[in-house]
């Protein structure tokens, strides 16, 4: 079953995603033109021009990723004591870095970097990184590899840290962390990952019997700005991918059992 979620979730973002939507809604008024259905076609290319205008000026997806974002607070207040931290995937660049032979990352490297900050303030805790391959055709690239690389370069030990390499997406890095490292009750875990993917994370972790105490990073907004109008099509378009990639994410994890609410909170006792 989790393979099936696995393949049916990438394969109908391809063709859901706002970007992809565009580009369909594009072909489709240029092959109405082409048969000489011309005010079908002016339709269709009148809507994609008031589409693609709205997108440019409002920032639709920033708009929809501040309730992510802030659905727990920044810098969160920790105690004494941590018996763990996680840090989920997603900087790593595996292809990329393998290709050049170098570690590559985007900008969600914000995780691995608050990892070794608190690892380092928390000297005693159990540290995990979680996440395989997402790559529908290539797991053989991974993001531990990315991973234990960039530690090792900033001279952080890697011997501290347990990799788990085989989690394709979030429910499988809860489930398959949770296995490995079997967390006894009242232990205190920290769990870091880009703030609007915070929420899903959270649920996610909740349904393996694992509370954490969520330390978001990797902002994408500013809330308080968020309303102004601006002119930037392709920021604008890349915020609404994401904002809509991840509230269909926690509709289908919902849908399915997978997550105890639509938009998760801290575990309940």
């Amino acid at each position: 079953m989790d393979n099936v979620f696995f393949w049916v979730s990438k394969l109908a973002w391809l063709l859901v995603s706002p970007s992809s939507l565009l580009v369909l809604l594009a072909v489709v008024s240029w092959l109405l033109l082409m048969r000489g259905f011309y005010s079908l076609a002016k339709w269709g290319f009148g809507g994609l021009s008031l589409l693609m205008l709205l997108i440019a000026v409002f920032p639709i997806g920033s708009w929809l990723l501040v309730p992510l974002e802030l659905r727990f607070p920044t810098n969160p207040k920790l105690p004494e004591h941590i018996d763990g931290i996680i840090v989920l995937s997603g900087a790593e660049k595996a292809v990329d870095s393998d290709y050049w032979q170098q570690v590559e990352v985007n900008q969600a490297v914000e995780r691995d970097l608050a990892f070794m900050t608190l690892a380092r303030d928390y000297e005693q805790a159990k540290l995990v990184f979680t996440g395989g391959s997402s790559n529908l055709f290539n797991q053989s690239l991974k993001a531990t590899d990315v991973a234990k690389q960039l530690f090792a370069a900033q001279g952080f030990d890697t011997s501290r840290i347990i990799f788990e390499s085989q989690a394709r997406n979030t429910a499988e890095n809860a489930s398959l962390s949770h296995q490995l490292i079997k967390p006894q009750p009242g232990e205190v875990w920290i769990l870091i990952t880009t703030a609007w993917h915070m929420p899903r994370s959270v649920g996610l972790f909740c349904q393996v019997n694992w509370p954490v105490i969520p330390y978001p990073v990797d902002h994408w907004t500013l809330p308080d700005k968020v309303f102004s109008p601006s002119w930037s099509f392709a920021q604008h378009l890349l915020n609404f991918n994401i904002a809509t990639k991840e509230w269909l994410g926690l509709l289908a994890y919902y849908v399915t059992g997978k997550i105890p609410a639509l938009l998760p909170t801290k575990c309940q006792p």
